[in-house]
């Protein structure tokens, strides 16, 4: 996407977020559901696993590309000067059960860029590792960490329950989204429900759907595939009725391909039309469109060995408040993921007796 030849984006102002009232409640509660959904999937596994996004189609060596020829406004962060980093990419569904895929929710993937210097948000200071977790949809489901809370407390009751029920309610839901779809519309919430189409996870675009500082301004990030192999996929549809159909599907794609994508940076610019504290709302492009500022590329490449990839599952750990402070997360969604991750990674490190060092090398994967 071409750099626009003027933008204004505002400078960050402390003022721009606002703790809601008990807000440490909250995110007390939403660790705690977290934990009962842990709780749950790891005496069915054996193993702990993530309380969200539990189930991963692939893991992916890749290079992140920063662009040379940014303007002052985008030079910002990991931005800040033309480069290459080694990142690692994990591509995974929403749920904090592994499902069958025919059970169709939101795909996410999460990024780590290696390498990275600068004053650290979190964790261990010898860390050199920036993570952007990102969704296939532009907006968070719900505005604020309270309102999340709601919906999470309701999907921890359907946890490790009658899969085969969810399959036939996820069918049901899928036929509901492609009417609505049909007339031009849209669903998140039943897509988040089971009714996401069943179709290539490569082919998606994807969003970190809440802001981020971007050095002294305000973004939100996505990652928009490029190679023409990738966006052949785009609403292609999975083989139909595979438990890891998905998977398949990535592992076939890189047996031969190479992927690319670009990243790109939505400044904030109108702070009552971007809000901080609403991650439910779509900043409009028309007032601030989004802008590559790197390319994320990918060889051919095994991404997944049922014998090995396991337990580099059990090693890896995804943040948002993994990396530095020029990409800080910001609202009341952020500032709960900061609590939710945190417990989550030490569930898993403690009941699977994995170590879990944060990684800053391909090499250690």
């Amino acid at each position: 996407m071409n750099t626009p030849t003027s933008l204004n984006p505002l400078v960050y102002q402390p003022d721009y977020e606002k703790l809601q009232e008990d807000e440490g409640q909250t995110i007390t509660e939403l660790v705690e559901t977290l934990q009962e959904i842990s709780d749950i999937t790891s005496k069915d596994y054996g193993r702990a696993v993530r309380s969200v996004h539990a189930k991963p189609h692939g893991l992916i060596r890749g290079k992140l590309v920063i662009k040379d020829d940014l303007p002052d406004y985008l030079k910002q962060g990991i931005f800040a000067a033309a480069g290459t980093y080694a990142a690692v990419l994990r591509f995974s569904t929403s749920p904090g059960d592994i499902l069958d895929d025919s059970v169709s929710t939101p795909r996410g993937i999460a990024i780590k860029v290696m390498g990275v210097e600068g004053e650290r948000l979190t964790g261990e200071l010898t860390s050199r590792t920036q993570d952007f977790l990102m969704v296939n949809g532009p907006a968070f489901l719900k505005p604020d960490a309270k309102s999340f809370l709601t919906s999470l407390k309701l999907l921890a009751k359907t946890t490790d329950k009658a899969e085969g029920l969810k399959k036939v309610l996820s069918a049901a839901l899928r036929g509901t989204e492609k009417i609505i779809e049909s007339v031009g519309g849209e669903s998140p919430t039943i897509k988040s429900m089971g009714g996401h189409p069943e179709t290539n996870i490569l082919g998606e675009t994807f969003f970190t759907q809440v802001p981020v500082l971007y050095g002294k301004y305000m973004a939100k990030l996505s990652l928009v595939p490029v190679a023409p192999e990738l966006t052949a996929l785009k609403d292609a549809p999975l083989e139909d009725g595979k438990e890891n159909g998905i998977r398949e599907a990535v592992s076939a794609f890189f047996k031969t391909n190479t992927a690319r994508w670009e990243l790109r940076v939505q400044l904030c610019t109108d702070i009552e039309a971007m809000p901080i504290e609403d991650a439910s709302v779509v900043w409009p492009e028309e007032q601030s469109p989004y802008i590559t500022v790197a390319t994320l590329e990918a060889a051919p490449q095994v991404s997944w060995d049922d014998a090995t990839f396991p337990q580099i599952e059990d090693r890896l750990s995804f943040s948002p408040w993994n990396g530095i402070q020029d990409h800080r997360p910001l609202g009341s969604v952020m500032r709960a993921r900061r609590h939710a991750y945190e417990g989550s990674s030490t569930f898993r490190k403690q009941f699977n007796g994995c170590p879990m060092g944060e990684i800053n090398s391909l090499e250690e994967v």
